[in-house]
């Protein structure tokens, strides 16, 4: 195991190294008429897929089907690793990417999400966080999914989190519905806190939507829970808290 993990990290490696520079180029290529960063954000995602491809012991899948159609969504989901965001890549849409400041910042890593339109947010700053409701406002407005993990962090224990209000405001505003997708065992393919891989067999299983038409702001509470109890039912027990509803 240890040899294949050496292995994976560096065709990671070579996956990111290379992938800057053709992004940049197809950046050139296409910026003066796509304004949400369509190709060059869906490139990154590519990219993502196939890092996943370099640690053989990883078995992810996605399960149910994105909605018919091309309504933008809000999509939220539950966050156990980094792996999560690897494999919520599979999803068959582009979507931009609410994430922490301090990922942009990584060389190269940092650099790929800022190229794909990605939202940087600073963690417990209003002022950010506004600028980036509102940056993901506009790309809903212009038909673009937005994806934000509404626990605010990965989980410790992979156990579901209490969510935050921001997607769900988001999407009542932007008049979008919400999707919401259950992710099930990232937490052990890379745990939280350590920088090893390990095998795991996970899914991202995409639910079915939940309208906001006719919701106001005074229901942000309301959908937040309605959306978490969702998620929480389609996890397995070991997800989630005592007394939830969750998948047998």
């Amino acid at each position: 195991m240890p040899v294949i993990a050496a292995i994976g990290y560096f065709l990671t490696g070579l996956v990111i190294l290379l992938a800057l520079p053709l992004q940049l180029l197809l950046f050139a290529l296409t910026f003066p008429f796509d304004r949400n960063r369509a190709v060059v954000g869906r490139f990154s995602r590519l990219a993502a897929v196939a890092v996943t491809r370099t640690f053989p012991p990883w078995r992810l899948r996605v399960e149910g089907r994105w909605p018919a159609g091309r309504q933008a969504y809000v999509v939220v989901a539950n966050h156990q690793s980094l792996l999560d965001i690897l494999m919520l890549s599979k999803l068959p849409r582009e979507m931009k990417w609410v994430a922490k400041e301090s990922l942009f910042k990584v060389p190269w890593v940092g650099w790929i999400f800022r190229i794909s339109g990605d939202i940087p947010v600073r963690r417990g700053d209003s002022e950010s966080g506004g600028a980036a409701l509102a940056k993901a406002r506009r790309y809903l407005e212009r038909g673009m999914n937005v994806m934000i993990f509404p626990e605010g962090t990965r989980s410790v224990s992979a156990k579901l989190l209490p969510f935050k209000s921001g997607a769900f405001r988001l999407a009542i505003e932007a008049g979008v519905p919400v999707l919401p997708v259950a992710v099930h065992g990232a937490a052990q393919g890379m745990p939280k806190g350590s920088p090893w891989v390990r095998p795991c067999r996970a899914y991202a299983r995409i639910l079915e939507p939940v309208p906001t038409a006719g919701l106001t702001i005074e229901d942000t509470g309301r959908l937040k829970e309605e959306v978490r109890r969702r998620i929480a039912a389609a996890l397995p027990a070991s997800d989630v808290g005592n007394g939830e509803q969750r998948a047998g």
